[in-house]
């Protein structure tokens, strides 16, 4: 078995790597489909990459580095639970949390977490305790941070927490979305837009302008991890598990689409 699942991943890997670059036109590195190597005790929570040649993972309590094809370049044991993350200059920004998530009365202990993204060195802790449900996800725009997460039963709005470059809080925005499972999982902003990754049944995806103005809300899942790669398109993580119940990790390109929010891209 051991020999056939090698197999089977370097099958993965190598149509991986042949996949066309999305950014031939600048000779740009590309992201494409792609299977995390290895399987982890918790679910994937969210992925992002350096922009360049990593992406990194984030499985609850195990934070990933692999290359472009998915092999593990570093890989480190971390705090249960820690969440979705996100790149910027050089680091890896993680939500993380302590506490109780999505209580009502608010017993969260909400964090950010900051990485080395070349080592997985843990370089810095942010205290986030505005999170109020639990921090659980988190994205960057102009050198600004923006943590979501947990959402009680029967609030008919999320929340976005905003913190400048120093993890001081800046403000707390509304999304006008209605309820969703435990809130929000995973967070992007690309072209000029927000994507957010929601537990459901169905699970859904949010989509915001920049003020966090509803745009649309679909049956779409990438709850477990968005991150934008191009143009018009941006990767959506999936984690089956294998049959003995540990967690995998995939990465898959999409696009936006104007009925259905993302599709699945050729």
């Amino acid at each position: 078995m051991k020999s056939l699942n090698a197999l089977a991943f370097l099958s993965f890997s190598a149509v991986a790597l042949l996949t066309p670059s999305l950014n031939a036109a600048n000779e740009s590195p590309s992201f494409g489909n792609v299977k995390c190597e290895g399987d982890y005790k918790h679910h994937l929570q969210g992925v992002c990459t350096n922009e360049r040649d990593s992406l990194y993972w984030s499985f609850t309590t195990d934070l990933v580095k692999t290359d472009r094809s998915g092999r593990v370049q570093k890989s480190i044991p971390v705090a249960n639970h820690h969440g979705d993350l996100c790149f910027l200059d050089g680091k890896i920004f993680v939500a993380v949390n302590l506490g109780r998530f999505n209580d009502p009365k608010g017993n969260a202990d909400s964090w950010v977490y900051v990485y080395n993204a070349d080592t997985l060195e843990l370089l810095a802790k942010h205290e986030t305790q505005e999170v109020f449900h639990g921090a659980g996800g988190i994205g960057v725009r102009n050198g600004r941070f923006f943590v979501v997460g947990g959402l009680p039963d029967g609030v008919k709005e999320n929340y976005v927490y905003e913190y400048d470059a120093d993890f001081k809080f800046a403000r707390k925005h509304v999304i006008k979305s209605g309820w969703t499972r435990l809130g929000i999982q995973s967070a992007t902003y690309h072209d000029g837009e927000w994507w957010f990754g929601c537990y459901g049944s169905p699970k859904i995806t949010l989509k915001t302008d920049a003020s966090f103005k509803m745009l649309g809300r679909y049956e779409f899942d990438c709850s477990l991890g968005i991150v934008g790669i191009s143009k018009d398109r941006l990767l959506f993580a999936k984690g089956p598990k294998t049959p003995t119940g540990r967690c995998l990790g995939s990465l898959h390109v999409a696009r936006p689409d104007k009925n259905k929010g993302l599709v699945l891209s050729p």
